[in-house]
């Protein structure tokens, strides 16, 4: 048994790559990180290549190691618009320290700019509360609570002008129909936000909205909320049974688990040979030793990739998958090879050539 569709291909742009040491490689671009043509440029190799959707990574605090210090990710992928096409972008917008009325305006304009690619990871912020001042700090349980709150509020004002709001009507000077404009009247415990909101319905009516299920509480807001469920797995075998899981809890919350996709985190590396690839993650550890991992990490090349993202999809170990590379440079060079054709994309075989002689 296969996955009813094509399995989706993500990629996870985190500074010059997953690994803390990979800004050291020589080919890391470590200079020009903080330059809006370093992001471009990833984005628009991922873009050009077929990628389905790109990930932007973002946080009120620093990185402990590696390179250090981050641009803001909904202002990278807004950059991006206009030199994209096809791809996804998806940035991450903390809610613990941000209002929703903020995040909706972002993310809908952003939706707006890409002509309806905008998506939104939401996280949350630890230890960060004196970067601003306005709250003491806040355990797992609040923090995720507050988050689930906030999306209710970020999709209520995404709702809060009907589509055909606008009329434009030069005849009585009116340019929106303002009964066609709602009080959304959120009250939680966390916020308390009248609305309507002062941007448009995004083109997509809801841009989608992804959060990681890495514990019970971010899990819980995931499989009630989330469109797009990002996971991580030692192996094939649970990525399947996790996605499985996933699917039984958004259906007991009431929702059609074939509108939610689950997608499977991926470290990668790739090379020209497996032999090389080797060796380039045996420089980075050298440079700078991790953990061993407990999720699935693939080193090899861009034609052992494509064989495990067919085991993936094979598999029903997700979705689809989201690629992490520990060097994000020396990857973006390998993806016009990784990517899937039209024909792979459709599960149709590619035919043998009439002419060519059979051994």
């Amino acid at each position: 048994m296969t996955l009813p569709n094509p399995l989706l291909l993500g990629l996870e742009l985190s500074g010059t790559g997953a690994h803390p040491a990979s800004w050291r490689r020589a080919d890391s671009r470590a200079e020009d990180l903080f330059t809006a043509g370093y992001w471009l440029d990833a984005l628009t190799a991922a873009d050009t290549a077929g990628v389905d959707f790109a990930f932007l990574p973002d946080s009120f605090a620093l990185q402990p190691e590696g390179a250090i210090g981050r641009l803001e990710a909904v202002g990278i992928a807004a950059r991006a618009a206009s030199a994209t096409h096809r791809i996804g972008v998806i940035p991450q917008a903390p809610v613990t320290h941000t209002e929703p009325f903020h995040i909706s305006k972002a993310v809908a304009s952003l939706d707006f700019a890409t002509y309806g690619r905008a998506g939104w990871e939401v996280t949350v912020s630890h230890g960060q509360s004196k970067l601003f001042g306005r709250k003491g700090e806040q355990d797992e349980t609040s923090l995720w609570h507050e988050a689930d709150e906030a999306i209710e509020v970020v999709t209520r004002l995404w709702d809060s002008w009907e589509d055909d709001a606008e009329i434009r009507d030069r005849a009585t000077g009116r340019f929106i129909d303002r009964d066609r404009l709602h009080y959304i009247d959120f009250a939680g415990d966390n916020f308390s936000v009248k609305g309507p909101s002062i941007t448009p319905r995004p083109p997509q009516g809801q841009p989608l909205v992804a959060v990681r299920a890495a514990d019970p509480r971010s899990t819980r807001v995931a499989v009630h909320r989330a469109d797009l469920i990002r996971i991580s797995a030692a192996d094939l075998t649970g990525a399947a049974h996790l996605r499985s899981e996933l699917r039984s809890a958004a259906a007991a919350a009431g929702r059609d688990p074939n509108l939610v996709r689950v997608l499977v985190d991926i470290d990668v590396h790739v090379a020209t040979t497996a032999e090389r690839a080797a060796s380039d993650v045996a420089q980075l550890e050298a440079w700078s030793p991790t953990q061993a991992p407990n999720a699935l990490r693939h080193i090899g090349t861009a034609r052992t990739l494509r064989e495990l993202l067919a085991e993936v999809r094979r598999e029903c170990a997700g979705d689809g998958v989201v690629l992490r590379p520990l060097a994000l440079a020396a990857f973006t060079d390998h993806l016009p090879r990784l990517t899937p054709t039209l024909r792979d994309r459709l599960g149709l075989p590619r035919p043998a050539n009439r002419y060519a002689t059979t051994a």
